[in-house]
């Protein structure tokens, strides 16, 4: 596959995630987040099970294999399950957009944290993440009562776990195939989800029904289409690229937020938007270069 055309599934992929906070907060209203998140996630190992399974029936005579990819599977899926349900508490409490760019954070979160394993950060990253913060600030108390928020800090301990989540990818990805640890991590963190789903929440089929379109289109599309197409489109890609492609996902989440729920940002919000974008990128230029 040439490179550009791998590049425009990278771009689907992110324009699938931006698009899936808008839809994130219409279930906000309609479903509890163990009930949500657990279905979702259910449903997007589902769609990416054709592509995993018949990988891991190639290695199923490899027991170190196995032995990665469950443990592997176990931790992703436990940091997914606990940054998801953060998310989507957070995204009930604030906007689409707003939650994009605050869980985008993670960019910059993932070298910082990075150091506790022995990798170097770049002078420069700090920067980064200063800028990041500032841009944070001006995103999270740019509302009119001019205070961060409990979504704001739900959404902000979201992008820790799901640096956490991103590490343990990271940790176990030379050894596991993208598909299969995706396919598994969803698996158990949809497991965990409907569990704590039945336990504090009250699980119904109209319920559920009544949320069938931000439960289909996030575990169909965002589970299971966008992580196919990242898989794809990163074997094409440079490392550069593809990360820079990507951070474009909160981008989207703003004008998901514009298009689908008629959000509008005050002018304090767009800057703080353009300075926390600015500084993820920045920082992914400096980690590649």
């Amino acid at each position: 596959m040439k490179e550009y055309k791998a590049a425009l599934l990278l771009v689907l992929a992110s324009v699938i995630w931006g698009f899936t906070f808008a839809f994130q907060s219409q279930a906000a209203d309609l479903i509890g987040p163990f009930t949500f998140n657990g279905i979702r996630m259910l449903i997007g190992s589902l769609v990416l099970s054709p592509l995993a399974l018949k990988g891991i029936k190639k290695r199923k005579a490899d027991p170190v294999y196995r032995k990665n990819l469950t443990y592997g599977g176990l931790i992703c899926g436990l940091f997914i399950a606990a940054a998801s349900v953060f998310q989507q508490y957070g995204i009930g409490l604030t906007s689409a957009g707003r939650a994009g760019f605050i869980t985008s954070i993670y960019a910059l979160l993932v070298p910082v944290f990075s150091i506790a394993i022995g990798k170097k950060v770049r002078p420069g990253l700090w920067v980064c993440v200063f800028t990041g913060l500032v841009g944070l600030f001006l995103l999270s108390t740019g509302a009119e009562s001019g205070k961060i928020g409990t979504g704001e800090v739900m959404l902000f301990i979201c992008a820790i776990l799901y640096t956490f989540q991103i590490m343990a990818v990271d940790y176990y990805a030379p050894y596991i195939e993208g598909p299969d640890i995706s396919f598994v991590q969803f698996l158990v963190g949809g497991s965990i989800s409907l569990i704590c789903a039945f336990i504090f929440e009250t699980v119904s089929w109209q319920i559920i029904k009544a949320a069938a379109v931000p439960i289909l289109y996030s575990g169909i599309f965002s589970c299971g289409v966008a992580y196919t197409l990242q898989i794809v489109g990163q074997k094409y890609v440079q490392p550069t690229k593809a990360t820079l492609i990507l951070c474009l996902e909160s981008f989207w989440a703003a004008v998901g937020g514009a298009l689908i729920l008629d959000e509008t940002m005050t002018l304090r919000e767009i800057m703080g938007c353009a300075i926390t974008l600015g500084a993820v990128i920045a920082s992914q230029l400096l980690r590649k270069s």
